[in-house]
């Protein structure tokens, strides 16, 4: 969970939502850094429920939610910059590349992740992590 929640926070603190096109930090590698991280953290809840019906359920909704939701914000990017099919040619969607696509340098912002709440994703971490210890607690106990 931890890797998919550090992915967030990068992608965070250098997305500058509406401005300009973001090809810097996690960005220069994956189309879409969020929502790797979201599916990372995904998979280490699924992992540390130990409970496949929960890996279904998670696989669904991110089948049901993200890629239409992925497919909308590419159609808005290319309406919306002029240099987004370039940039798509060379970065892949969800599967990162091995090394950067680097035209622009732009440093990360603590400022931009606290703009964009990504805090809350470690809140829900706890949360969740929270729930699992205390099922294996009430499993011991009982």
């Amino acid at each position: 969970m931890l890797p998919g929640l550090v992915l967030r926070g990068l992608a965070s603190g250098h997305v500058q939502k509406d401005k300009q096109l973001t090809t810097s930090g996690p960005y220069s590698y994956t189309r879409n850094p969020l929502y790797l991280g979201s599916l990372m953290m995904a998979a280490g809840f699924a992992i540390a429920a130990r409970n496949w019906w929960i890996v279904g359920i998670m696989l669904l909704m991110f089948a049901v939610i993200y890629v239409p939701v992925i497919a909308g914000e590419e159609r808005y990017l290319r309406q919306t910059f002029a240099d987004y099919d370039e940039y798509a040619r060379h970065v892949p969607r969800m599967w990162p590349r091995l090394t950067p696509y680097a035209r622009e340098r732009s440093a990360y912002s603590s400022a931009r992740y606290w703009k964009h709440r990504e805090y809350q994703a470690s809140i829900g971490c706890v949360v969740v992590l929270a729930v699992l210890v205390a099922k294996l607690i009430l499993k011991l106990v009982w």
